[in-house]
């Protein structure tokens, strides 16, 4: 009798989507860790090397924002329009060669404000790009019952990223100088930019039956406008982000000259903030299976607003192992606060938002949240001249409470589960 070959059980190959998305998250990894690296030098170079006043670091840090107040309606219309992945890759590249720029003015010792000024606001122009494609590009590589999970590990990667980002900034600054940072931050941009090449997927041009510039504008702003939850969501943001960026620079200017901080110790105090995000962002879905979405919500806000409220007890008098230990606890508190809330305001815009419209809609949003931030920064600026650094930290982090207010009196509160509030797409 003929024996035949045992069939072998098939072996299921993963989606193409996920080597795709495996890719697009490296690319984000690198890229934050390249933004922190910036976020982290920039302002350390400013306060150390061309030794600036607070509101000079209030000018600077509102700079890097206002590309966002200026640029992010229209490039929205421009990122549903285009492939978004080739204008990531032109954002990621771009930013690598202005911080090439830098590194030349460092070594020839050519770096003084005005150029730090002009080179910030090049960056946060680009940086605009990317933000705006970036979330944008998510609901496109990954099914719609995927967005949590793939939110969730992004906030976590971004966290990852803001760990490892001012720890090593902090330590090249400290070891190495200012060229040495950043050379390793323009080699993180040109990696997520190589990243992203890789992916294999060939990306359709968004699909859009309208070509009138002012209409398309004025159809994301119509719906963040109409809708409830993307209203909520935005006023969320709007009234977090300006106050948040008032703390943080009079933070990085209270370290070094009241508390007398080395930048390696400033960088563990950012980098345990980080190190909160990820805990948040890894036990953010997990959370919403057993707590309503709402009620996480206030709980963060509270959270956020409360841990950056005990930041101005932190006295010049304690041993600096103790000033170090303090600051850091509460950045861990207010970035697990702060990543828990991301992962499910970024989830609720995506799920309200049709696909041919996410890159206006997140444009629109982005234009109001991140355009409040140079206001903050400027007036935490003024205040931390006019009332002092340790007063200014806490006018600042008293207006931010009204965070928690607005939460409380939004629809966001009585959202019971995010898969309630996806719309169909049209």
């Amino acid at each position: 009798m003929k024996q035949t070959a045992p069939i072998k059980p098939a072996v299921a190959t993963p989606p193409r989507w996920r080597r795709d998305f495996r890719l697009f998250w490296f690319a984000q990894g690198s890229s934050v860790m390249g933004d922190q690296l910036k976020e982290f030098a920039i302002p350390l170079i400013a306060v150390s090397v061309l030794h600036v006043s607070a509101t000079e670091l209030g000018v600077l840090s509102a700079a890097q924002w206002l590309p966002f107040l200026v640029l992010a309606l229209p490039l929205g219309v421009i990122v549903d329009r285009y492939r978004r992945r080739r204008l990531l890759m032109a954002s990621e590249l771009g930013r690598g060669a202005l911080i090439v720029g830098l590194v030349v003015a460092a070594a020839s010792n050519a770096l003084a404000f005005p150029l730090l000024l002009i080179a910030v606001v090049a960056l946060g122009a680009l940086t605009v790009v990317y933000e705006v494609g970036h979330q944008s590009a998510i609901p496109s590589l990954v099914p719609r019952a995927e967005l949590g999970a793939a939110n969730s590990r992004i906030q976590a990667t971004a966290a990852a990223g803001e760990i490892g980002g001012p720890g090593l900034g902090g330590l090249l600054l400290q070891l190495l100088g200012t060229t040495a940072t950043l050379v390793v931050n323009a080699a993180t941009y040109v990696v997520s930019a190589v990243a992203l090449l890789l992916m294999s997927a060939e990306e359709r041009p968004p699909a859009t039956t309208e070509r009138h510039f002012l209409a398309e504008l004025r159809l994301g702003i119509r719906l963040v406008v109409r809708d409830p939850y993307l209203r909520a969501n935005v006023g969320f943001s709007a009234l977090y982000n300006p106050f948040a960026q008032w703390i943080t620079l009079l933070l990085m200017l209270y370290a070094v000259h009241t508390l007398k901080l080395e930048a390696g110790q400033i960088g563990i105090v950012f980098s345990a903030g980080a190190a909160g995000a990820l805990l948040g962002a890894a036990t953010a879905s997990r959370l919403t299976t057993r707590l309503r979405a709402g009620t996480i919500l206030v709980l963060c806000a509270a959270v956020e607003c409360g841990a950056l409220l005990l930041i101005p007890v932190v006295d010049a008098g304690w041993p600096r192992v103790a000033a170090v230990a303090a600051l850091a606890t509460l950045m861990a508190v207010n970035g697990a606060g702060t990543a828990v809330s991301n992962v499910l305001l970024i989830t609720i815009r995506q799920l309200r938002t049709p696909d041919r419209m996410l890159g206006r809609v997140n444009a629109t949003m982005r234009t109001i949240t991140y355009g409040t931030i140079p206001l903050g920064a400027l007036l935490g600026g003024l205040v931390g001249d006019w009332l002092g650094l340790r007063m200014g930290l806490v006018v600042g982090a008293i207006l931010c409470l009204f965070t928690v207010l607005w939460v409380w009196l939004s629809p966001l509160r009585g959202i019971r589960r995010l898969d309630d509030l996806a719309v169909a797409e049209n």
